[in-house]
């Protein structure tokens, strides 16, 4: 059993394969007692009550615990745990004090989904067990559950909690996180992540020190600056070795995700919604649900702890036909014509995509309204007939005459002032009556949590794929929120409005995969500033980041891999010079570092010359052959971008049998190393061929040894294929 409760110690302990997550009542308080490798048995004796006051008040005229000096499973405000919480309330009375005690649990066979939120799910009961554990606080009549959903197999626990109002007035609810450890000590590093746009997901690596380390987003959006994951580490864990501590919030909205160490040099992590945004106004008898949190325990380092993410992710919160397979291989219009296309241009370019073997093209932005720029026309989801006479039909029939598909951008969460959108509902935006209207791109976001305009952003984008024959949509979101009000709510509940949005927003996106489940969805915003699992739910992949550098994506999707599958991020091989960087890369380092799950080009097949095209042919060939390896294979990093001068990594499939790894040299120096690149997750005694050369290494040679790497031309790359000899 995943989850086992022992009446006689009042000890829950949730097991998987490898790992305990166990915690105990007591005095009505749940006080967590251990995570890590698997063990058995009473864990009573692993708390310890120190007494240490410093302070801090007891709980009854100087008796019972000091809270402040507890480990708790979700701390509650107002009594004396003076660290940060998981849950404020303000109770009708003024009084912001919650202290809710055990007054119940059961287990529940499967996982229950989580009602109009994205959830990891489980597809058979016989894999996951929920354990919920019920809190209630006489006096206020506020009842917290406490979900711990446990997936064995594959050593993730997932938590969550809701919040129910049984008192005769509103309560406001003022913070709400998804989960919340402590940890006995502080010796721990934290590997963050931070960035901007077109430079998403690097790595920060820092012992934990005393106060708070805190990374959040209050942009109405996941946002390119942080992304919602955090993990610890013991101090020397590595790829291979050491404990490492997984939190992964599934929400595309504000968050905050903080690890503080305290005044006892102990640590709490709490992570969840960003409560400096956040508000919530609970009227009697309803409940509020919080998202859900994605934890992983590995002591193994980061590459056990990256793969139990990352195959979740794949297998149990991606959906629909794409989930297991490769994507097609695709060629998107942006950098070949930007605004400048009509139906003649685009056509041509797919004539290119079909000689070339590419599967699928995108019309990217400008086919709509009056777009020929980016000053106008969002919300008018209506084909611009001047430049495509016979519409978006028209194309994909020619496109499918020559067995290429067809994909389209949208925005459709944004509205330009300059738009008939606009002009007929210019209420329909987040704004604040008498306040300016902050602009982004030329653009303001339609305002969600509104039911007419979710039906609308929903019809708009349903007409159009009913109509143009459509197989992929990129779904586009360009600038963070501000003056995020809206008016269709009063004043008492203007700090939901974050909240609501993503609840219009996912409610249009699930209608969609409803009605259109062979349609392909990729996630965008500006790149990388919404890639996270909250979108994965909807969209099994994400155009990683608008830097389509070769040489800059590598810290890129190295940052993201730490959590998210590579099956999830959207890579293509872009023109040289690089139209964001200038730099000059060859050709073969641009497709080596592009082979990820979601794989395709950002160029101009028309404009290259009879070399290229013969490459593109190849490369192209190449993704197809092996592409399923990506969607579904093991993904090891072997060399990290942001500490040393090259960076590596390879793929494993799930029989070892195929190993494709990939090797780029990011800085030459003179009389260099004696490079080698010691591959993982080979069967150490079978015997494997490299295609190129033929040849023949075993197993272990190859992870213990390695293969030479070149460290004489900047810029370039060497691709390995390894297949075992039976």
């Amino acid at each position: 059993m995943a989850v086992i409760y022992d009446p006689q110690t009042k000890q829950y302990s949730l097991h998987t394969a490898n790992t305990s997550y166990i915690f105990q009542e007591r005095e009505g308080f749940l006080v967590h007692l251990y995570w890590g490798r698997r063990t058995e048995g009473d864990c009573a004796y692993m708390f310890r009550e120190q007494g240490r006051a410093a302070f801090s008040p007891r709980m009854e005229r100087c008796e019972g615990f000091i809270l402040d000096d507890i480990p708790l499973e979700y701390p509650c405000w107002g009594r004396a745990d003076m660290r940060t919480p998981a849950l404020e309330i303000t109770n009708p009375d003024g009084s912001v004090i919650i202290d809710p005690r055990v007054a119940g649990h059961r287990v529940i066979k499967g996982k229950p989904g989580i009602k109009g939120l994205p959830a990891v799910y489980a597809e058979n009961g016989s894999e996951c067990e929920t354990l919920e554990i019920t809190l209630r606080d006489e006096v206020s009549d506020i009842t917290v559950k406490l979900y711990y959903c446990v997936f064995a197999e594959r050593d993730i626990i997932t938590r969550y909690a809701s919040v129910t109002n049984g008192n005769s007035e509103p309560v406001f609810i003022d913070r709400a996180a998804s989960a919340s450890v402590d940890f006995d000590r502080i010796n721990y590093d934290v590997i963050s992540n931070f960035g901007t746009h077109c430079r998403e997901r690097n790595i920060e690596r820092a012992p934990l020190k005393h106060g708070a380390f805190v990374m959040s987003s209050r942009r109405g959006a996941s946002s390119h600056v942080h992304n919602p994951f955090l993990i610890l580490t013991s101090p020397r864990a590595d790829e291979t070795s050491g404990d490492a501590f997984g939190f992964v919030l599934v929400y595309s909205g504000s968050f905050t995700a903080e690890i503080a160490a305290n005044q006892f040099d102990t640590a709490r992590a709490v992570i969840g919604l960003n409560p400096d945004s956040f508000r919530w106004k609970l009227l009697p008898g309803e409940t509020f649900t919080t998202p859900e949190c994605v934890l992983s325990y590995s002591g193994e380092g980061l590459d056990r702890l990256s793969n139990n993410f990352s195959s979740l992710f794949r297998e149990r919160l991606c959906r629909g036909r794409y989930r297991d397979i490769r994507r097609p291989v695709l060629l998107n219009s942006w950098e070949a014509c930007y605004f400048g296309f009509d139906a003649d241009r685009l056509m041509q370019i797919g004539d290119s995509c079909a000689d070339l073997g590419i599967e699928l093209m995108v019309i990217d932005d400008g086919w709509f309204g009056k777009r020929d720029n980016d000053r106008c026309s969002l919300g008018d989801w209506f084909v611009n007939e001047k430049k495509l006479p016979g519409g978006i039909k028209r194309i994909s029939d020619h496109l499918a005459s020559r067995g290429v598909k067809l994909g389209i951008w949208f925005e459709p969460e944004m509205i330009s002032p300059d738009s008939e959108l606009y002009a007929k509902h210019p209420d329909w935006c987040l704004h604040y009556v008498n306040r300016p209207r902050s602009e982004g791109r030329y653009q303001l976001i339609l305002d969600l949590t509104r039911q007419d305009v979710c039906d609308y952003i929903y019809d708009s984008v349903a007409k159009i794929l009913r109509e143009g024959g459509i197989d992929y949509v990129k779904w586009d979101f360009n600038r963070n929120m501000s003056e995020a009000g809206s008016p269709s709510l009063p004043a008492d509940r203007q700090r939901e409005v974050d909240f609501r949005y993503y609840l219009g927003l996912y409610s249009v996106l699930e209608r969609l995969n409803r009605d259109f489940p062979d349609v392909l969805f990729e996630s965008c915003s500006g790149g990388g500033g919404r890639f996270d699992a909250g979108m994965l739910y909807y969209m099994p992949q994400v155009w990683t980041s608008d830097d389509s550098d070769a040489i800059e994506r590598l810290k890129i999707q190295y940052g993201t891999s730490l959590v998210y599958p590579m099956s999830a991020m959207s890579a293509h091989v872009s023109a040289s010079p690089n139209h964001q960087t200038g730099h000059v890369t060859p050709f073969d380092t641009r497709f080596t570092v592009a082979l990820t799950g979601s794989f395709g080009y950002e160029l101009d097949p028309t404009q290259l010359s009879e070399e290229d095209r013969e490459k593109v042919r190849s490369t192209a060939a190449f993704y197809k052959r092996y592409g399923d390896l990506f969607a579904r294979g093991d993904y090891h990093r072997l060399r990290d971008p942001h500490t040393e001068n090259c960076s590596a990594w390879c793929f494993v499939s799930k029989d070892r049998s195929l190993c494709v790894a990939g090797y780029v040299l990011t800085h030459v120096r003179l009389y260099g190393n004696n490079e080698r690149i010691a591959l993982r997750g080979l069967d150490p005694e079978a015997t494997y061929r490299e295609t190129s050369t033929g040849a023949r290494y075993r197993g272990d040679q190859l992870m213990n040894f390695g293969l030479h790497a070149p460290t004489t031309l900047e810029y370039h790359s060497i691709l390995w294929v390894l297949e075992r000899e039976e």
